[in-house]
């Protein structure tokens, strides 16, 4: 269904920065309704949003990027994913156990993390499927966590020097069947995990999140407890925390050996050979948000974007557009907000443009000169798995005089 220019309808007590724009709301006013305080930047009064074009409406629980006002996401446009369904959490009861290759195995209720010092972790939690299709383009949002460091908790349990992996159990279970080698099916109930390696988990502020911009984590999001990985995709940020587990050899649990990998080709010496390696570190990507045009000057349409742009904390040197097949132009970063683990915003005045239809589209580049790739290189074209979907995505717009 394509989108249509009606107005989005707003929930009662809360008015939109673009709303609060078209009706003059002054800023004194708009801080009075609790209107977010940090938005894409300097859109004008006489600027107009142009919706995408084939491109299905943003449902429930998902990010609205045409709509998007406020740098931290609020809770109704925050997506959540779950593998072995929603468990059933009895708070009071509720434990987290950490065992294993450990001097002092420990055990915490969720009253004795928050006892414990706390740490704030902004960071962008996108899943790696994100960008896969139009249909899945919103699965991405921007929050400031709070919980207790992993660190010193796990120092105090003492770590075994065999150790080499952490693996991290939800409270989630499912039945799986397994093959094994004489291809006798096993039918055993597992517990969502996913693991990292003592090296990538000594290099990472890992947290034991309670809360989520300033409030209790919702259900769906993983309370009472969930694990923070600032910089790696959703997956490995697991929910309803239950247990960790300090292990000497090699984890290979479903999202970790059989699911969520990622399947790549790769040319050497004239042929393709695929390497399929485990879902991990978010990669360095952007997104066009929105286009708005401004009144028709000359019979041309004057043309602004605004977007984000985001990775695994690897500082974002520019952000480019492109209009159509012309020149790719340097957009402005906004300065402020910047954490290193958040998306960036920027905008950028596109000129203007003939009447009809046109593509817009960005691309990122780090401090170490990675840039986005387009759809049809190799690290994109020859990938054939669904996840690590981070190529440039355009996006069409028709505008009239």
């Amino acid at each position: 269904m394509k989108k249509t220019n009606e107005p989005t309808k707003q929930p009662a007590g809360n008015v939109s920065r673009r709303t609060a724009i078209k009706t003059g709301i002054t800023a004194a006013g708009a801080a009075a309704i609790h209107l977010p305080s940090r938005a894409f930047p300097a859109e004008l009064a006489d600027e107009e949003l142009t919706p995408f074009l084939d491109m299905p409406r943003t449902g429930p629980n998902r990010l609205d990027w045409e709509t998007l006002d406020s740098w931290l996401t609020p809770q109704d446009q925050v997506f959540n994913v779950q593998h072995y369904g929603m468990p059933e959490i009895d708070e009071k009861n509720f434990k987290l156990e950490i065992d294993g290759l450990v001097k002092k195995p420990a055990v915490f209720t969720p009253a004795q993390l928050r006892d414990l010092p706390s740490k704030e972790q902004y960071m962008t939690l996108e899943c790696s499927g994100n960008g896969a299709s139009k249909g899945f383009i919103n699965a991405i949002y921007n929050s400031k966590w709070t919980g207790t460091p992993l660190w010193p908790i796990l120092e105090q349990c003492g770590i075994d020097p065999k150790a080499k992996e952490i693996v991290f159990i939800g409270a989630d279970t499912k039945e799986e069947t397994l093959r094994a080698k004489t291809r006798r099916e096993l039918k055993i109930e597992v517990p969502f995990g996913r693991s990292m390696s003592m090296e990538d988990a000594m290099g990472q502020d890992l947290l034991l999140a309670y809360e989520r911009n300033g409030k209790p984590i919702a259900h769906r999001n993983g309370a009472p407890v969930r694990l923070i990985v600032p910089g790696w995709y959703g997956i490995a940020n697991v929910k309803w925390l239950t247990r960790i587990e300090v292990r000497d050899r090699r984890y290979m649990g479903r999202y970790m050996g059989r699911d969520y990998v990622t399947v790549r080709g790769e040319r050497r010496d004239g042929e393709i050979v695929h390497v399929e390696t485990s879902v991990g570190r978010m990669n360095l990507k952007s997104i066009i948000a929105r286009v708005t045009r401004r009144p028709t000057v000359k019979g041309h349409v004057p043309l602004k974007a605004y977007g984000a742009a985001w990775g695994d904390g690897t500082e974002i040197k520019q952000v480019e557009v492109r209009v159509d097949d012309r020149k790719w132009l340097p957009a402005k970063l906004d300065a402020e907000p910047h954490k290193k683990f958040c998306w960036r915003f920027f905008s950028i005045d596109l000129g203007s443009v003939e009447p009809g239809k046109h593509t817009v589209v960005s691309r990122a580049i780090d401090v170490n000169g990675r840039v986005q790739p387009a759809a049809e290189e190799d690290e994109i074209a020859l990938k054939k798995t669904y996840w690590e979907a981070y190529q440039q995505w355009p996006r069409e717009v028709e505008v009239e005089v």
